[in-house]
């Protein structure tokens, strides 16, 4: 069935069980991929995926169901299924099916289709050939991808709200392994693409991030000037995001309750979370309540101008929803989440920031957010690795070195920032970037 056809089954099936407050949501993937070791592909999948979730409130309570199976008394039981959940929710909170905004960003023009398979194949091949051929210490163990997804989404409900959203990206990655004696290390460098021409300097550019790193030494422990490459300090973003979430907040879980008007960051840090973001493959103009999205500063010179909220959060705190009322898949519920959630970037250059610390770390692998990051109290203890600075310019590698401290302390720490955003891989409509972070006295675990 077809999302039209689907709808009016679910309609029909609404009206009979007396229903005047519902929504339909359906998701649909496309995804072909390609993996290599040595030089043959080691694995090849493509799939399609997907299914509808029917919300409905019955006696102030949100009902959920959903399913893959599309027939008309699949669409039937998906309704009295959900009908029947909103009889077991607990949760005393106000909830909503959303009448509609006054008005969504247009999306650009674009042609959204899945690449073929011939040609995710043929890249990763490629990939895996170049690498080996950009040195003789590229070992075994060194692998190449290639991956393309296609998301259809669509959302109607009792309201007349219809509206439909699609969104493709093809990325492929190089992850070399080099080996000299003893000593073996790796890299990952990804690009957006799926032809050779785009990723032409991925090879090269991945096997150097892996040469750099050999003959790594140990550092003193001490407080250090450091710079956080920006792939790095994006993990702090993605590992301590939960604590903008209006949700955490009202629950007493995030230490920015409250703090809405105030400052909280360095003066010199803006913190953006934009659903539109110009170049981004991953753009919505609306979220998974059918709320519109659009650009806002969460941090503007230092001060948090708000926290992120959907629609029942929006509604506890007396404000207007931010439209971050995410679903991560058709099945999934309304759960608060950023879009293209970036440090805004500075102004210096990566040699301007080499020369602001003079003597310093500039760290360039951190690993371990999982275990040794608390998103509640903000306190991190991270594993890290990257490179000595002296005299203002980039020295010898180090490793095996532990960063601790506090992440809300942290953003007050931050003294300049680079010129350019580094984005992570857009697998979602949450994409988490950061411009390279000067951060001065940090706290530095070593030999």
């Amino acid at each position: 069935m077809r999302f039209e056809e689907m709808k009016q089954a679910l309609i029909k099936a609404a009206e009979a069980e007396g229903l005047e407050q519902y929504e339909i949501y359906s998701c649909m993937e496309e995804n072909i991929s390609a993996e290599t070791l040595k030089d043959e592909i080691s694995s090849f999948a493509s799939s399609t995926s997907g299914g509808i979730c029917f919300r409905c409130i019955v006696n102030g309570k949100m009902g959920y169901a959903s399913g893959e199976l599309m027939t008309e008394d699949a669409m039937e039981e998906l309704v009295k299924n959900a009908v029947s959940n909103a009889a077991c929710i607990d949760s005393d909170d106000e909830v909503f099916i959303f009448a509609g905004s006054p008005a969504y960003t247009k999306l650009p023009e674009r042609e959204i289709k899945l690449t073929d398979a011939a040609t995710i194949r043929d890249t990763a091949l490629a990939l895996q050939r170049q690498t080996y051929a950009a040195s003789d210490k590229v070992s075994d163990g060194t692998q190449s991808a290639a991956v393309s997804v296609t998301e259809e989404i669509h959302l109607y409900n009792s309201n007349g709200l219809e509206l439909s959203n699609r969104v493709g990206v093809s990325v492929a990655y190089a992850m070399p392994v080099v080996r000299d004696g003893d000593e073996a290390q790796e890299h990952f460098e990804f690009g957006v693409g799926s032809d050779m021409e785009t990723l032409k300097d991925l090879p090269a550019k991945a096997v150097q991030g892996a040469l750099d790193k050999m003959g790594a030494g140990l550092v003193d422990s001490g407080k250090y000037d450091v710079i956080f490459d920006g792939r790095q300090f994006r993990q702090f973003l993605s590992a301590f995001s939960p604590v903008f979430s209006a949700k955490n907040a009202q629950l007493g879980l995030s230490l920015l309750a409250g703090k809405e008007g105030e400052a909280v960051a360095a003066p010199c840090v803006t913190l953006v979370d934009d659903p539109m973001r110009e170049g981004s493959p991953m753009q919505t103009p609306f979220d998974g309540e059918g709320v519109a999205t659009k650009r806002r500063n969460i941090i503007e010179n230092g001060e948090l101008k708000t926290l992120l909220y959907d629609l029942t959060t929006a509604k506890k705190a007396g404000v207007e929803s931010t439209g971050n009322g995410q679903k991560g898949s058709y099945s999934a519920p309304v759960a608060i989440a950023p879009y293209n959630f970036a440090i805004a970037a500075g102004e210096d250059t990566s040699e301007d920031l080499l020369s602001q610390v003079g003597n310093g770390l500039y760290i360039t692998e951190c690993k371990g957010f999982h275990a040794g990051a608390n998103a509640v109290t903000g306190d991190f203890s991270i594993e890290s690795a990257g490179f000595v600075i002296r005299d203002g310019k980039r020295a010898e590698p180090v490793k095996s070195f532990t960063v601790a401290g506090n992440f809300f302390e942290l953003l007050k720490q931050i003294d300049r920032l680079g010129n350019e955003i580094k984005w992570a891989v857009p697998g979602s409509f949450t994409v988490f970037g950061s411009p390279d972070v000067l951060v001065r006295g940090v706290s530095v675990a070593g030999k």
